[in-house]
């Protein structure tokens, strides 16, 4: 990581939409990440017309990707899944370092209606659960942290996550919106992830320290050790954050970074920016088939006699000649 820079509120080195910024508060031992997605988000909501419920979804889902998908440095892939009961069926989110995001979902269209324009994230997603997979090319450094959905949003099933995962003290805001202008309307959506990461001596001793007769910092009735002040002050800050700051335009990662930590003497560092793109291709499609048997591939043959395979995430269509199909795996094999 470069060295990182002070933000103030006209800082000539803001950054813009699509966009992680990573940043460290040294004084209250934080690092964290902040994003904006505008083009981005707005391409993937677009290109499927997804009903405004589904779309902030999408919208969290991604932002939550983004910022915990950048933690990869120079490669590797980091998937957000969810599979439950609800009106959407399956949430897919993919961060493909360094910078690559796509996202789809499946949904049942009538059931998303029945719940109204204003339906909430616990609503549509129902019961189930939610699938972090990091995978950094290799059998041995792949890892996959399960969380159940038991009524619960995007942001309450990430803390979830980090307790039980990283058990890293972590707050995470979300925020997707629609923002409506003169001609057309746009979709939007940001987020903010800070994790305490002590550094000091006394600070780790007091994490370390096991229950049994509490001593002095601890809860007399859980033996658990005091929440640090540090990590109080925080999580007192973080909660000031209403959601358009997170995806106002106008409002950049740096300025909002600067009005929640100036005092304590937040840093930034260079932000990494995001494209939407997907992973597909003609290579990835003939993997794809060549998992089926003989019988199965003669039942993807379409009336017009060739196969046709269309992509989730992009809507790419490829049109494959099932007698090329054929040559290829045999030459393969």
């Amino acid at each position: 990581m470069s060295a990182g820079h002070a933000p103030t509120p006209t800082t000539a080195l803001e950054g813009g939409d699509d966009a992680v910024l990573p940043f460290a508060v040294e004084a209250l031992d934080l690092r964290g990440r902040a994003v904006r997605l505008g083009p981005s988000i707005d391409t993937i909501l677009r290109r499927h017309g997804y009903p405004d419920p589904v779309a902030r979804l999408i919208g969290e889902a991604a932002a939550l990707t983004a910022l915990l998908g950048a933690s990869l440095k120079l490669e590797g892939r980091f998937q957000l899944q969810t599979k439950t009961d609800g009106p959407v069926g399956m949430l897919v989110v993919d961060f493909e370092a360094p910078d690559r995001l796509r996202a789809t979902a499946r949904f049942e269209a009538d059931a998303v209606a029945a719940l109204g324009p204003k339906a909430r994230a616990p609503e549509l997603m129902g019961r189930g659960h939610l699938a972090m997979t990091i995978d950094q090319g290799s059998a041995q450094s792949r890892y996959q942290g399960v969380v159940p959905l038991d009524g619960q949003g995007l942001e309450e099933a990430a803390h979830q996550y980090f307790r039980q995962s990283e058990q890293i003290p972590t707050l995470v805001r979300l925020a997707v919106a629609e923002q409506m202008g003169a001609d057309e309307s746009r979709w939007r959506a940001g987020g903010l992830l800070v994790q305490f990461l002590p550094t000091s001596p006394d600070r780790l001793r007091q994490a370390d320290l096991p229950p049994g007769d509490a001593p002095e910092g601890h809860d007399i009735l859980t033996g658990q050790p005091a929440e640090d002040d540090a990590w109080t002050e925080a999580r007192s800050l973080v909660g000031t954050i209403q959601d358009h700051e997170l995806i106002d335009p106008g409002v950049s990662s740096e300025r909002l970074l600067y009005r929640l930590f100036h005092e304590r003497g937040v840093r930034v560092f260079e932000p990494q920016e995001l494209v939407e793109r997907c992973r597909c291709s003609q290579e990835r499609v003939m993997g794809m088939i060549r998992s089926f048997g003989p019988q199965e591939r003669r039942d993807m043959i379409a009336d017009d006699g060739s196969i046709a395979i269309t992509c989730e995430f992009c809507s790419r269509r490829y049109v494959l000649d099932p007698a090329t199909v054929e040559r290829e795996i045999a030459a393969a094999s």
